[in-house]
């Protein structure tokens, strides 16, 4: 025993020579690690814009010092193919290999066959810019031909195609025959208008692309809500439940309870608008608290009228809200008037109708009252 203690402790100059050579070997490549690290962050700095943080993010598992012309060559691609420097950083923050990547054989042939398609550059970079990973995907030419053919089909104008794969990119990295087909199907057979269908196509594409098993099942729950499949709500309302979890759908009516709606209110509020339930809780919780709390609505004008939820807070419901309380205060506004009705007509103008109902009606404190608004849109922005 003592032999082998006296073994295992008493290093041989072999021994020794081993671990130094081993202690700088590791030395070797820590220092080199650092430096190809350190080159990475520089060129993600310098040559994309990027801030420090930011390029740290973006260097891990990223090594540039090896291939800087190969990187070089992708930048030169991406701004001769019309791509802003914002949108650069932004699809190399969200896909930083892409730097890595042959131009000849992955990036070029990718963006001819989206030119083919139709697309003009500035289509092109936007639809790059959303989904840079699936876009430059191995594949991709065969998927992207495949789901542009379906969509022309189904659509019948290539304007309705460019326009629905603006909206969702990741479209072109679908099999659309599998994940699209189907679910129109059944919606045509339960008496959804086909034009309908075609125009919720076009403007929310990702509402269909998902299995026919998860599709029925978000189908039948609409339908038990009562939802007409006739009219266009019921589509609508399929987008919703397709874009939250049951989940989220649950706190979002917990937190509509915590404020003394019924759930016979929220549906009846979510069929009058599916949006009411699809903007974040943070959004609900404020937008409430204003309307209900500083400009005292009453509730069932909320569920009567449940799109301002959808409208934004800072850019519309406060500085509309604002003038009209300003004019409430000089005795402006009729007391035999319903506020609240008169509110919910401000905020569904357009700006343009607004401004000159506001400025026509009341010339005299027109200056006035253009100067709260734009003090709370300046606010806003």
């Amino acid at each position: 025993m003592l032999f082998n203690f006296i073994y295992k402790n008493v290093s041989s100059p072999a021994t020794t020579y081993r671990k130094l050579h081993l202690r700088y070997q590791l030395f070797q490549f820590t220092t080199t690690t650092s430096n190809q690290h350190s080159f990475t962050i520089k060129y993600l700095i310098n040559s994309c814009g990027f801030s420090s943080e930011s390029a740290i993010l973006a260097s891990k598992g990223l090594d540039l010092s090896k291939s800087p012309k190969t990187a070089d060559s992708v930048l030169a691609i991406l701004y001769n193919q019309g791509f802003t420097k914002s949108q650069v950083s932004k699809v190399i923050s969200s896909h930083p290999r892409i730097l890595l990547c042959d131009p000849e054989t992955t990036l070029l042939p990718n963006f001819k066959i989206l030119s083919k398609l139709g697309f003009s550059n500035a289509d092109l970079a936007a639809i790059v810019a959303t989904r840079p990973r699936s876009v430059m995907r191995g594949k991709f030419q065969d998927t992207a031909l495949q789901s542009v053919n379906y969509l022309r089909n189904v659509l019948g104008s290539d304007d309705k195609v460019i326009n629905a794969i603006m909206r969702f990119p990741q479209a072109l990295t679908y099999d659309l025959r599998v994940y699209g087909a189907e679910n129109i199907q059944l919606l045509l057979e339960i008496g959804v208008p086909e034009l309908r269908i075609k125009s919720m196509l076009t403007q929310q594409p990702r509402t269909f692309f998902t299995s026919a098993d998860r599709f029925r099942t978000v189908v039948t729950n609409v339908k038990k809500i009562g939802f007409d499949p006739t009219k266009s709500r019921f589509l609508w309302a399929i987008h919703a439940f397709r874009a939250m979890s049951k989940s989220t759908w649950d706190k979002k009516v917990e937190l509509y309870e915590k404020w003394g709606w019924s759930k016979d209110e929220i549906l009846m509020a979510f069929e009058r608008n599916p949006g009411c339930m699809m903007a974040s809780t943070d959004k609900i919780t404020r937008i409430l608290e204003f309307l209900m709390n500083t400009m005292g609505w009453k509730r069932s004008y909320l569920i009567q009228s449940p799109y301002v939820i959808c409208y934004s807070l800072e850019k519309r419901i406060v500085p509309r809200c604002m003038v009209f309380k300003r004019l409430k205060e000089k005795g402006l506004i009729d007391e035999n008037d319903d506020s609240c009705y008169t509110q919910t007509r401000w905020l569904m103008c357009s700006e343009t109708s607004f401004l000159k109902w506001v400025v026509k009606r009341h010339e005299e404190e027109a200056s006035e009252l253009l100067e709260v608004y734009q003090k709370h849109l300046n606010e806003a922005n």
